[in-house]
């Protein structure tokens, strides 16, 4: 059961690098804090990978690029790999400039990602697609649910790692086996960040079992739209994106691996 993988992350209490989007980076330190992580941020390249090589695990975001990130995310990154440390890469907007496109194919050309964690365009474009993107797109454009977890067993396979395709379904696969979850809901879209901090969990998820990489994923995505759900349901008259965010948080420090056990929705095949 995927509540097993929560249990483990809150009895490791992993201590997890992010080099992050700006815009919501303490969002993402209180959510790491929340499902028992901790959390560092250094995007220094002179200061990276000796942060690196403290932690269990690194969350490289595209979200805020700067001229120095690429640089920041290759020391880092090549220190997690040399520590046997997994990776996950959000590629943030990788379809909206040639910058983002260049860094995200250096950064998986040059690393042993673990886990990539994007939406369908930015996923696409990953798989090598054209596709129109408007910056953090994550609408589906109308495709099947089918035609999407073909895209991202591709490149699963392609790249050797797991890829978590998050959107209406959630698909996380590894290329041969893949969970369609169905927690979740629209209103998470009005909260800026959700997925940079589905992202950061996921990484504590993959720092607490870098041996169960596919599951780890799978019950990071599940907790994380389950915790959604819980957060609007305690949403009062009044109540906007702001204090869904603050009750996300707390939904995902409430949460254990029984609660997950019994909100998680998910088919494998």
């Amino acid at each position: 059961m995927l509540g097993s993988y929560l249990d483990r992350l809150r009895e490791t209490a992993p201590l997890v690098h992010c080099i992050t989007n700006y815009v919501t980076a303490n969002d993402v330190a209180n959510l790491l804090l929340a499902c028992g992580a901790s959390p560092i941020l250094s995007d220094e390249p002179s200061d990276a990978a000796e942060v690196t090589a403290c932690t269990r695990g690194l969350c490289l975001n595209l979200g805020t690029m700067k001229s120095w990130s690429v640089d920041s995310m290759l020391a880092a990154g090549e220190e997690a790999a040399r520590l046997g440390h997994p990776i996950l890469l959000d590629p943030v907007g990788v379809g909206a400039s040639s910058l983002r496109r260049t860094a995200a194919g250096l950064l998986l050309d040059r690393l042993p990602v673990a886990c990539i964690r994007g939406n369908l365009s930015e996923i696409a474009v990953l798989a090598g697609l054209d596709v129109e993107s408007r910056g953090v797109d994550t609408g589906r454009g109308g495709q099947s649910t089918e035609t999407v977890c073909t895209l991202a067993r591709e490149l699963a396979k392609a790249r050797g790692c797991v890829v978590a395709l998050t959107g209406q379904t959630d698909v996380v696969t590894d290329g041969d086996r893949t969970y369609l979850i169905g927690n979740g809901c629209p209103e998470m879209g009005r909260v800026t960040g959700a997925g940079c901090q589905l992202s950061a969990l996921a990484a504590a998820f993959l720092a607490a079992s870098p041996g169960a990489s596919l599951e780890a994923a799978a019950a990071a995505v599940c907790a994380m739209g389950l915790a959604g759900e819980i957060a609007l349901a305690r949403q009062a008259p009044g109540d906007g994106n702001a204090t869904l965010r603050c009750r996300i948080i707390d939904a995902v420090y409430h949460m254990d691996g029984h609660t997950l056990n019994k909100g998680a929705r998910y088919e494998i095949r």
